[in-house]
């Protein structure tokens, strides 16, 4: 324990008898809450708190409030339609926004939700440079309770951890918050929970704000020295590929395996992506000793979803300042965008092993909101989940590539003098970090790979800031790029996928979680 932790007064063990046991209470009423009860409850919550703000007003919130559960959510789903991003910016949002001296300022306060929003979580987005998600107080301690629940999950079914006698390694992303004025400041959502977590848990959590906000290369190289310093780190939390790349350094910097380099290491919290790519990966680099591994679903708008040990799934989390709904992924447009009015499901109705697009009601003032993920049930007892993917992103190493910007790329490429791309699909190559894509074009075209894998990385780099930064930081690598006959990639489909003709349409981006449709696609090729 450092001399700074607030319980330097108590023993090592005694502390960690304390934590257990408080854990123990945590989990057991984690385990035993009825979760279409708490989705219930949690809608009439919301619904009363948002009444007197100006999305309520419009939306008679209010005239809602203490109405049966039952007539509530009718009346909600008939009043209130489902909404995307650029709508609430356009409608909600957009009024906050001014310009002071060349520098941004961005103030909601009573649109949709009560008081001031203190933070905006920042992420690409589809039809701006950058999306500002608001992120009320009340979801900021919604977070940090089902960050409670899941750490007291963990420790109630590992009663020998010492995860408590060390740190967790925090691999969050960019640290540095812009001021947006009146005290209110944006940045990505690692930074915000970084440098506003609770003063009792900073004992508990590296790197410290320097080390965070440094570049990513250098940021790597700090982290795998402190690994390999301080025996005391026992958990590391953070996206799958990059944790990959940080155990790589650490094994370059000290020429032996991991298990033996990190013997304390006991936990694993990962997020952003499918570890199921991975985890060959994470097995030969761990070799004899495996660490414990935990996956998360968080998202800058919820904490939707955490796994518990010795599951093999994911549970929903309907516990913490959200009320879900779900329309089946088949109602959604060719973007990937529900209508309006779609037929959207709460809970309690859900089937198992249908994929279904999330909409959201939250705490900071989304109401109806399409997200963008894709979930599967697998159980209602437990609620297992599966993450199934983004509607329309390229986004498997969290770049975010909008299915628009992969458009574009392959528009300004139709727009080159000798090139006429047909058809095209592009997906993620896991193990190599980066875009496969697969471009059907004319027997006259152009169809020097190297030339096309540079025209489409220009572009992207200019369309998407995301992606831009990743590459430079070489955390994707330069796209490949597969040319064939038109006529191969609708054999494919009709021979592979069982799919050809009406509302079939080739997917230009890969849906599949982990790229199979992608390797399909170039394995066929390649035969």
């Amino acid at each position: 324990m450092t001399a700074s932790s607030p319980f330097r007064a108590l023993t090592a063990p005694a502390l960690d008898l304390m934590l257990k046991s408080g854990a123990s209470a945590l989990a057991r009423n984690f385990e035993s809450r009825d979760s279409v009860a708490c989705q219930r409850e949690m809608l009439q919550r919301l619904v009363a708190v948002g009444g007197g703000t100006r999305f309520g007003r419009d939306h008679g919130l209010a005239e809602l409030a203490g109405e049966p559960i039952d007539r509530l959510y009718a009346q909600y789903r008939r009043r209130v339609p489902i909404r995307t991003y650029s709508d609430f910016w356009n409608e909600y949002f957009q009024e906050g926004l001014r310009e002071e001296n060349g520098r941004k300022r961005l103030l909601l306060e009573d649109a949709t939700w009560p008081g001031k929003i203190p933070f905006f979580c920042e992420t690409s987005g589809t039809t701006a440079p950058t999306k500002y998600i608001p992120f009320s107080r009340e979801m900021f301690a919604a977070n940090k309770r089902a960050a409670l629940d899941m750490t007291a999950c963990y420790l109630h079914r590992n009663p020998r951890s010492r995860l408590f006698q060390g740190k967790l390694l925090y691999m969050s992303g960019n640290t540095n918050l812009t001021d947006l004025g009146d005290g209110v400041k944006s940045g990505d959502m690692s930074a915000i929970t970084l440098r506003h977590r609770p003063f009792f848990l900073k004992p508990f959590v590296a790197p410290g704000i320097r080390v965070a906000a440094l570049p990513w290369e250098e940021k790597v190289v700090e982290l795998a020295g402190m690994l390999l310093s301080d025996r005391s780190i026992r958990g590391i939390s953070g996206v799958p590929p990059w944790i990959i790349l940080l155990l790589q350094r650490v094994e370059e910097m000290g020429h032996r395996s991991l298990s033996e380099l990190l013997p304390n290491l006991e936990l694993i919290i990962h997020g952003g992506t499918s570890m199921k790519p991975y985890r060959r990966e994470f097995d030969i680099l761990f070799r004899n000793r495996l660490p414990n591994y935990l996956e998360v679903l968080p998202s800058s708008e919820a904490f939707m979803a955490f796994q518990l040990l010795g599951e093999e799934r994911m549970r929903l989390a309907p516990h913490y300042g959200v009320f879900f709904e779900f329309v089946p992924f088949e109602e959604l447009d060719e973007r990937g965008v529900p209508a309006p009015d779609a037929p959207a499901i709460p809970l309690e109705e859900i089937e198992t092993g249908r994929r279904y697009a999330v909409i959201l009601t939250t705490c900071s003032g989304l109401w109806r909101y399409h997200i963008g993920d894709t979930i599967r049930f697998t159980d209602r007892e437990p609620l297992f989940i599966e993450f199934t993917g983004r509607d329309k992103f390229l986004d498997r190493f969290e770049e975010k590539v909008t299915q628009g910007e992969v458009e574009e790329a392959v528009a300004r490429l139709n727009q080159t003098g000798g090139i006429e791309v047909r058809e095209f699909m592009v997906g993620p190559d896991i193990a190599s970090r980066r875009h496969v894509w697969v471009l059907a074009v004319g027997e006259m075209n152009e169809r020097d790979s190297g030339t096309l894998e540079r025209l489409l990385d220009a572009t992207l780099r200019s369309l998407n800031a995301d992606y831009a930064t990743f590459r430079e930081q070489g955390r994707i690598a330069p796209p490949r790029v597969v040319t064939v006959e038109e006529e191969l990639i609708y054999r494919w489909s009709r021979e592979v996928r069982g799919k050809l003709g009406g509302q079939s349409k080739i997917p230009h981006i890969d849906p599949t979680v982990d790229g199979e449709m992608i390797m399909s696609l170039t394995e066929f090729a390649g035969h």
